[in-house]
């Protein structure tokens, strides 16, 4: 079944905050966009829209948590990795409080909302801050997951998740590990490094490049810090060539984070395919997404190509 990581985080943060007496959500002003909704629903006395006013938001999550609170504030990923990005430094990582920055809308699939939404280097900018953790779900399973494990987790944390429906990778039995990548098939030649709904695309090219006898390996990298460098270069020795897949610029990200990896011990060609340096533009999601090439048919010719 599809689902939007964003409705599974809304549910799962309104099942933890009725859980646990700890948790305090913030928004800014997009609680139904966003899903936080629910959690206002199941607990609204520790519910609060700050308004558009997404700097304000992360200073007040500042506060509570500075007061033994785990904070959940939301915006879009725009607005909460770039407007708020001063707060988050100053305020959230050095001195490091358990925030957690869950943003929705990230990535290009924002569609028609344009290049001024469509947040491409929001990993790359939560990436460089020091005592911060990333995470990157693919479906409603894995997200659901990860707010559990970054609710119990003391200290920074920032959660990207999208606008759109994904086709489910896991289950509900499935039982997570997000401090080592996760081989969800293995090949012999090629090995694919994939986030967020650039996982459902990697299967899919996969499945395509093993027809023309390419053995492909598809590896899901949900935390891209701290990254599992062992788990990384584990599949870079058995291979002869790595691409990182990502709906993000190619600057700052997954292949950012893979390439650096993999300079300690060179060896493997490390490719990316993801948003090249450039902004995006409004259109249909899947419109957007195949014509800057984030989808399995672009990656099969990449691919071959190499």
């Amino acid at each position: 079944m599809a689902q939007e990581t964003r409705s599974a985080y809304g549910q799962e943060l309104a099942r933890l905050i009725s859980a646990r007496e700890d948790i305090v959500v913030l928004d800014a002003d997009l609680t139904k966009s966003t899903k936080t909704a629910e959690a206002r629903k199941a607990c609204p006395e520790r519910h609060f829209n700050a308004g558009i006013a997404e700097a304000n938001m992360m200073g007040m999550a500042a506060g509570l948590a500075a007061s033994g609170k785990t904070v959940f504030a939301s915006s879009f990923a725009v607005f909460a990795a770039g407007r708020a990005f001063e707060i988050i430094r100053n305020s959230i990582c050095y001195p490091n409080l358990n925030v957690k920055v869950c943003a929705t809308h990230a990535g290009l699939s924002v569609g028609e909302d344009g290049a001024s939404h469509q947040s491409i280097e929001d990993v790359a900018i939560m990436r460089s801050l020091p005592n911060m953790s990333v995470f990157g779900p693919c479906d409603q399973y894995e997200t659901k997951a990860v707010i559990d494990y970054v609710a119990d987790h003391k200290g920074p944390c920032y959660v990207r998740l999208g606008r759109g429906k994904v086709e489910d990778v896991f289950d509900e039995n499935t039982v997570f590990d997000f401090t080592k990548v996760r081989v969800l098939k293995q090949g012999t030649d090629v090995v694919l490094f994939a986030m967020g709904l650039m996982v459902q695309e990697a299967l899919k090219a996969a499945e395509e490049l093993e027809k023309d006898g390419i053995s492909v390996s598809v590896v899901n990298v949900t935390c891209l810090k701290p990254l599992d460098k062992e788990g990384i270069l584990a599949q870079l020795r058995s291979h002869r060539k790595a691409f990182c897949l990502e709906e993000h610029s190619v600057i700052g990200g997954l292949f950012s984070a893979v390439a650096e990896t993999a300079a300690q011990e060179p060896g493997t060609p490390v490719y990316p395919i993801g948003v090249e340096d450039t902004f995006g533009e409004s259109g249909k999601a899947a419109e957007v997404l195949k014509k800057y090439g984030i989808c399995a048919e672009h990656i099969v010719e990449v691919v071959k190509s190499r």
